[in-house]
């Protein structure tokens, strides 16, 4: 029987597991070690480091957010969460707030799962435990920029970084409105646990 995945939050303890998943894909996305939404933080600037030391700074002064998914002692996926000021990175940043009503606490704005587990659910494990997490830490609103899919085109799962509205949309998010050519802005509300 196969062992349930267990949802874990990202902190220097699990570091190590999240840069063994990173380091299999090469740093994931060309070296980004899911640094790319960040911005720098009053003690650690991104240009002065490499992006895993940059995380892993990051990690240590707690101002950096996911929910790990583990299969025994491997991290197998993430999904990145964080507060506005902890990710602005984000695409379509000007669009983004140009029509920015209701600016939410939390935001989702990566998922990354190891290529042996794509297709299977484990991003879907990843939203809801970061959901949960969020969840934990007080709750509120959180909004995610998810890719729409052009129907009947077969898309890359490693091209999804944000996840599909699809996946979103049965996770309980709202559509809010388009940002971009296939980037979407959707909604929840989280109550605290």
């Amino acid at each position: 029987m196969a062992q349930a995945h267990v949802i874990k939050p990202l902190t220097p303890e699990t570091y190590p597991a999240w840069l063994t998943l990173a380091q299999k894909h090469n740093g994931v996305w060309v070296g980004c070690y899911c640094s790319y939404f960040h911005g720098d933080t009053q003690d650690t600037v991104k240009d002065e480091y490499d992006r895993p030391t940059f995380k892993q700074r990051l990690v240590a002064e707690g101002a950096a957010h996911a929910a790990l998914v583990f299969d025994g002692d491997a991290a197998i996926a993430w999904c990145q969460y964080g507060s506005p000021d902890e990710l602005p990175g984000i695409y379509h940043r000007k669009q983004y707030d140009a029509g920015e009503t209701r600016p939410a606490p939390w935001r989702i704005t990566c998922f990354f799962v190891d290529r042996d587990h794509r297709r299977s659910g484990v991003a879907r494990e990843a939203l809801d435990g970061a959901l949960e997490l969020i969840a934990r830490a007080g709750g509120g609103e959180v909004v995610s920029f998810p890719n729409e899919l052009v129907p009947d085109k077969r898309t890359s799962s490693s091209f999804l970084h944000n996840g599909t509205r699809a996946m979103f949309e049965k996770a309980g998010f709202t559509f809010e409105r388009h940002i971009g050519k296939r980037k979407t802005v959707m909604r929840i509300s989280i109550e605290p646990r």
